[in-house]
């Protein structure tokens, strides 16, 4: 499990075996099983997550009760409640296991002393939030230029594992249309 962390980081930063021990320490491993929430609505949250295995799903549910799905989470990626982890404020979106799975957990105090005291995971960090920006930004812009049959066929192009795990109910409310319209796109 920890190379998986190690092999991660090290795809952006070189790193020692010394680093490494003490990138590890600030981090806690853990399991969920399939249906468990790592973050729930109105949650102090105190993690960001990293994914070993397994697959997770941000929701922010709207007044009318509609799920919506921020974004999907798959090995190697990360994901929270970011403006709440960073505010240290409470969640405004859940976190929902769709798989089981193994994340390394890593508290904004813990965030904040590897800054600190180990220079070039800000320089790790810094890539890996501004692809997060760039993704953010790129998924927007497509609500805004595409239609539903071109933000199927760029999630398909761009993700296709995610039509193997993911239930179609969420692939739809993922790209904002019906459980309908998502099978008339995928026929």
């Amino acid at each position: 499990m920890e190379e998986k962390l190690r092999d991660h980081i090290q795809n952006l930063i070189p790193l020692t075996d010394d680093e490494f021990s003490f990138i590890l320490s600030h981090f806690s491993f853990e399991k969920y099983k399939k249906n468990d929430f790592l973050i729930q609505v109105e949650d102090n949250v105190k993690y960001c997550y990293f994914v070993v295995s397994g697959l997770l799903k941000l929701v922010y549910d709207d007044t009318n009760g509609k799920q919506h799905i921020v974004s999907f989470a798959m090995e190697d990626w990360w994901e929270s409640d970011f403006s709440a982890y960073f505010t240290q404020t409470k969640a405004k979106m859940s976190l929902q296991c769709i798989e089981d799975t193994m994340v390394f957990s890593l508290s904004f105090k813990n965030y904040q002393k590897l800054l600190s005291q180990l220079p070039k995971m800000e320089r790790f960090f810094l890539q890996k939030s501004n692809a997060g920006y760039i993704s953010s930004q790129n998924r927007i812009l497509s609500f805004l230029t595409s239609n539903a049959q071109q933000r199927y066929k760029q999630l398909l192009k761009q993700y296709p594992q995610l039509f193997q795990r993911v239930p179609k109910t969420l692939l739809a409310s993922y790209l904002g249309v019906s459980r309908e319209t998502l099978s008339r796109l995928s026929s």
